[in-house]
């Protein structure tokens, strides 16, 4: 388990947008990320819960306890290879899911949950900055196509 008393100690803190004016002008991300070591604190806020209503709430059932403790005990590669094991796309969920996983935070009844969806989006974005999420494309081509929407 990550820092025991983080949840009594460290404030929920999310990522932060860039504002519409200016969002309007571009196509790139408008998402500001916390940094390593914002979402390190944001990860030992995580209880570790006898009974995870986070990972029992995520439709994908990301075993979301487990990575929050690998982030905050630096071991990223790990957490990506846990999140993966249970998601092929972090990196989309990480942004788009609407997170019932954080309504479902044992720490949403008193306080402030944790920032699972923020957590998830570096972790992902991690892996791509450093490599660590290569293409697998297939051994033989069917020749069908799809179309992503």
């Amino acid at each position: 388990m990550g820092k025991v008393t983080g949840f009594l100690e460290i404030d929920r803190s999310d990522r932060r947008y860039e504002p519409a004016a200016d969002r309007v002008r571009h196509f790139r991300e408008f998402v500001i990320p916390l940094g390593e070591d914002g979402t390190k604190k944001q990860a030992a806020r995580c209880m570790e819960c006898g009974i995870p209503f986070c990972h029992t709430a995520c439709p994908v059932n990301n075993q979301i306890p487990d990575w929050n403790d690998l982030v905050y005990n630096d071991d990223w590669r790990e957490a990506l290879a846990n999140l993966h094991s249970t998601n092929n796309f972090p990196e989309f969920t990480g942004r788009i899911c609407p997170a019932p996983c954080e309504e479902a935070c044992t720490l949403n009844l008193l306080d402030s949950p944790v920032t699972i969806k923020t957590i998830e989006a570096a972790i992902a974005d991690r892996g791509f900055s450093e490599g660590w999420v290569v293409p697998e494309p297939p051994a033989q081509r069917t020749g069908k196509r799809v179309a992503v929407v």
